[in-house]
Formats: structure tokens, sequence, C-alpha cells
């Protein structure tokens, strides 16, 4: 279990110095996603933040989805973005199934559920103690799981909560109330790992023992300074290429950068440590990629004996 005290939290951010952010980057969305992909392949789209759409076997599966302003309790106060969701959310194909993979409020966003489940009735998987909350805010269709449970969806699809090293908490009197974790999301063409939010540890060597080599991975870069009291609950790009190395990913997605100011490095670190960080490991451009927000953010694979991405 890893945790993180709010009031020294508060202290570094009212007394440390961060890195400079723009006050705003303009970024344009995505064309329209397609409505389906058949079982032969995926296609993931990454939105922003830890939001991907992951589409295979005629299911859309969206992951921590965030569409606010702002991650936070208030409308008028706390994180607030710095770009654009990649895709409208006018945009999206039916969305089938929601992956959430902690309760914090930049992963776990009300706002943004309601409108899903409004205009989907989306099926909501989360970890342990946070379905009867959902309900007591009016989100329904929710289902829990503890770390290794199993859900078991058609065409042949199988999701399983994982672990991570993380916590939960949505004020001062919740911490570790709810569980956090990951996914692992087992299709015809390929597994796929969704890490959420995570510190590196041994979880990551526990997957791979379990599933065996990860198809394509989603790991978060961001949010990882001051290193001294980040890294109990995030990786940085260095950790984030050991965790590709240990699930033997075969195709890696850099996630959780450049849209919420969380922590404070620069806007464009992430990216720029993580090109330092494959170098250093002999990885390829290919093996551990970070997308563009916007128009180029979509990117189809075939998943065979390798990821191949196709132009």
């Amino acid at each position: 279990m890893a945790s993180m005290n709010p009031f020294r939290f508060l202290k570094f951010f009212l007394t440390d110095k961060r890195e400079p952010w723009p006050q705003w980057i303009e970024s344009a969305y995505a064309e329209k996603p397609v409505e389906r992909v058949g079982a032969e392949k995926i296609r993931y789209t990454f939105i922003n933040h830890a939001t991907v759409l992951i589409q295979t076997a005629s299911l859309n599966i969206l992951t921590d989805p965030i569409w606010s302003y702002r991650c936070s309790p208030f409308s008028w106060i706390g994180p607030r973005r710095y770009r654009n969701p990649g895709v409208r959310f006018e945009d999206l194909p039916r969305i089938d199934l929601i992956l959430i993979s902690h309760n914090h409020y930049d992963h776990m966003d009300l706002p943004t559920l309601r409108r899903l489940t409004n205009a989907f009735g989306s099926k909501i998987l989360v970890g342990s103690g946070n379905q009867e909350y959902l309900e007591r805010k009016r989100i329904r269709n929710v289902s829990e799981f503890d770390w290794w449970g199993e859900y078991n969806q058609e065409a042949g699809v199988r999701v399983t909560f994982v672990p991570a090293k993380h916590f939960s908490g949505r004020g001062f009197f919740d911490r570790n109330k709810t569980l956090w974790g990951g996914f692992v999301i087992e299709t015809p063409a390929g597994s796929i790992f969704f890490a959420g939010d995570t510190g590196y540890h041994s979880h990551f060597d526990m997957i791979y023992k379990m599933f065996g080599p990860v198809d394509l991975s989603f790991l978060p870069i961001g949010a990882y300074k001051p290193r001294n009291f980040m890294c109990a609950v995030h990786m940085d790009p260095v950790e984030a290429v050991r965790a590709h190395q240990d699930l033997k990913s075969r195709q890696s997605v850099g996630i959780h950068f450049g849209t919420f100011r969380l922590s404070f490095e620069g806007i464009d670190e992430p990216e720029a440590d993580l090109v330092q960080a494959r170098l250093q490991a002999g990885l390829s451009p290919e093996s551990f990629q970070v997308p563009a927000f916007g128009s180029r953010s979509e990117v189809e694979l075939v998943v065979a004996a390798s990821v191949a991405t196709l132009p």
C-alpha cells in the first residue's frame, strides 16, 4: 500500500518551486472515431491524461474518462485543463465499458460518468468500495472487484482488475477506504494492460507471470516531481520503461501527462525524459510511444506475433 499525506502535499505545492506551464495549449480535435472495430484488430485513441478509447471485438472501452475542465470537488478551484480533450465528447462512439482505476478526481470524474451513462448506459468496472459511492451519486450499472477479480464480456473479452502501487481518497477522511488498481483486457486480437496510476513495484512482474507478455500497455509517465515525494505513488519515465520491460510489453504507450498540472515537472518533461530513458534502455521509438494529442492521436494496431503500427 502506498499513500500520501495531504498536508505535506499542500505544503509542497505552496512552498516548492514548480516549472512554469503555458497558460493554454491549442490542439485540434481528432476526427470522429469509427463506430466499431472487428475482433482481429485493436484500435486506441489517446484522448488526454489517463483517458483512452480502446476499440476491439466490436467493443468500445473508455479508461478513466474525464472531459471536465477541472479535476476537483469544486468547479471554481483545483487543477484545471491546459488543453482540450483529443476527441469531442459528442464525437464518441457508443461506449460499452468504462474502466475506473481509482477514485481520485482526475480518474473518477463524476460529471463525465453521468454524461456517459446517460448517453450510453455504459457498464462501469471499479475497485472494491467504489460501487456504493457511485450509486449514492446516482451512477448505476456498476460492478466492483478485488485484485484479480474478473469480468467476462461478450465476444471473448475478459477484463481482470490487477494490483497497482497507489492510494485512494476523495477527501481528508477517506484515505485508502476504496481499492485502486489497473486492468488487463484479454481479447481475440491480443492482451491490453491499462496501468491507471501507479508507482513502480513488483506488481508488473506479477502481471507478466499471470498473463504472459502483454501486447499493448498504457503506462503513466507524468506527475513524478519532486521525486522524493512522488516516488511512492507515481512512476517517472525511467521506471515506466522498467515496467515496460517487466511486462515484456510488445508496445507501450505513455499516458497521464500534459493535461492537468499535478506536480512540479514542466509540461514537456515527461516526453523528453521518456526519450532519454528509452535510449538508455536500448528501446526503439516504436516500442514505447507517446501519441500526439488531437488529430494524430488515433493509431490502429494489428496484434499477432508482434504489434505493428499501420499507416
